[in-house]
């Protein structure tokens, strides 16, 4: 069951996921980063280490997140509605567009003074 990743990265982007995906499927979007759900090899590495605790498996998704099991695979759709398997993510590659959920989300962005 691949992994997902939840509202709660919306506007945070730590980023520390990607630097423990062994296979670098976890791609920087607009807003958050998603996990590509067939590159994914479910090993866990990212859910363990996520700040936010925004990450997990499909199968534990709970009706108020589960929307982001979708998400997480449709910013990987083509025009056809078929995944686009781009290889593996890379600091610098351009970021993938946000679902419009996501896009329209309220805006998250921690405040500096709190942290």
């Amino acid at each position: 069951m691949t992994l997902f990743i939840k509202s709660e990265c919306i506007d945070v982007k730590d980023g520390i996921c990607t630097t423990s995906c062994p296979v670098d499927c976890i791609y920087e979007g607009e807003r958050m980063f998603y996990i590509h759900p067939t590159e994914c090899i479910e090993c866990g590495m990212c859910e363990s280490i996520c700040p936010v605790d925004a990450i997990r498996y499909a199968d534990e998704a709970t009706p108020d997140n589960a929307d982001f099991v979708r998400i997480n695979a449709d910013v990987f759709r083509d025009d056809r509605g078929e995944i686009v398997e781009p290889g593996g993510w890379f600091k610098g590659m351009e970021p993938v567009k946000d679902d419009p959920v996501v896009s329209g989300w309220p805006d998250q962005t921690p405040d500096p003074q709190e942290t």
